[in-house]
């Protein structure tokens, strides 16, 4: 079963346990070592940020950051990995305080473009054609500050700038409503496609859903993985979960609702989400509270609860099922989905 499904997550998913109202708590681990838990935990693929990559990259020369780039991917190579894609880190330079491709500043919103297109060239230097928008600053704290109408053309133009560059790009769109931004553009998977539609090439042009940012958009996720895969464009997942409507939590896969996470997992088998090749990233965080030494069991429990859940939903008796929706009796369904969740 391990094999169906590929799995992925970023660098950032082992840290340092700092939150906005304390310091870190544990010490930082060089990003060689990190990789070298990749094959240990069960995980293929790494996801990137461009900075991930190439950390100066904004001191260098577009040459000089393939070249640093194509180092990694010889890391990667030497621990028997793949890079899943390269998304542009904006919202951490002073240029992205009011977002990057959505900033009133014309000069902010030009040196955004030039990074989509930097990383575009990071992408490709590590192997991998799929380029990851998630647009955290792109946005506003009060909606008088910026037209939106013009925000969302700026947001179109940017995505067709990096499909001309590169003929090889694949733009998976990751939809968030808030965070950092107080309201943000393109809050839901439907926003995103719709961007999609619009693209020069929409081919090129999907999503990818993340469990706590569907819900704290109030939506089911399940649902939003179903809307993209109906359109042939569920290009990733990012599975976590979510205590409520706080801030994005990034808890371990089904810790919080594990009839939630049964359900993404059902939609995405539905799907046939493993035969399209792509990966299961699981984007969770390590508790503040854990300790250094087992600081990456988050990531391993996420796996493990993902492939307990594939063969619940594999083995869920097909007759009571189909018997249940032909007597629309939707009650005895949903007992008998609890009682095998439960191991009745």
């Amino acid at each position: 079963m391990a094999a169906e499904y590929r799995f992925s997550f970023g660098p950032w998913n082992i840290h340092e346990g700092a939150d906005p109202f304390g310091p870190t708590v544990r010490p930082s681990i060089e990003f060689g070592k990190k990789l070298k838990r990749y094959k240990e935990l069960g995980f293929d693929g790494v996801q990137f940020h461009d900075d991930d990559a190439v950390p100066d990259m904004e001191n260098l020369s577009p040459e000089q950051i393939v070249k640093q780039a194509a180092e990694v991917k010889s890391m990667l190579d030497g621990e028997g990995l793949v890079a899943e894609f390269v998304a542009p880190r904006l919202w951490e330079d002073p240029r992205g305080i009011d977002g990057g491709f959505t900033a009133n500043d014309s000069a902010c919103r030009a040196w955004a473009v030039e990074r989509f297109k930097r990383c575009c060239d990071i992408g490709n230097a590590l192997g991998t054609p799929l380029r990851v928008l998630w647009l955290a600053r792109e946005g506003t704290y009060i909606r008088e500050s910026k037209n939106a109408i013009t925000a969302y053309q700026y947001l179109f133009d940017a995505i067709n700038d990096a499909l001309e560059y590169d003929p090889k790009a694949e733009i998976a769109i990751e939809p968030k409503p808030n965070e950092p931004m107080d309201h943000a553009y393109v809050p839901t998977i439907g926003h995103a496609l719709a961007l999609a539609q619009k693209a020069v090439d929409p081919a090129r042009v999907g999503g990818l859903i993340e469990t706590a940012h569907a819900l704290l958009a109030g939506l089911d996720p399940s649902d939003e993985m179903a809307f993209a895969l109906s359109m042939g464009k569920l290009w990733s997942v990012h599975l976590n979960d979510q205590n409520g409507l706080k801030f994005d939590q990034d808890k371990t896969f089904g810790a919080a609702n594990l009839r939630g996470a049964y359900n993404q997992v059902r939609v995405l088998e539905l799907g046939g989400y493993p035969e399209s090749g792509r990966f299961v990233g699981l984007d969770v965080k390590a508790m503040r509270s854990q300790k250094a030494d087992v600081a990456h069991k988050h990531l391993s429990n996420s796996r493990t609860v993902f492939l307990r859940l594939v063969e619940k939903v594999r083995t869920f008796p097909k007759d009571v099922e189909q018997q249940c929706i032909a007597d629309r009796d939707y009650e005895a369904l949903e007992m008998a989905v609890l009682e095998h969740l439960m191991g009745g």
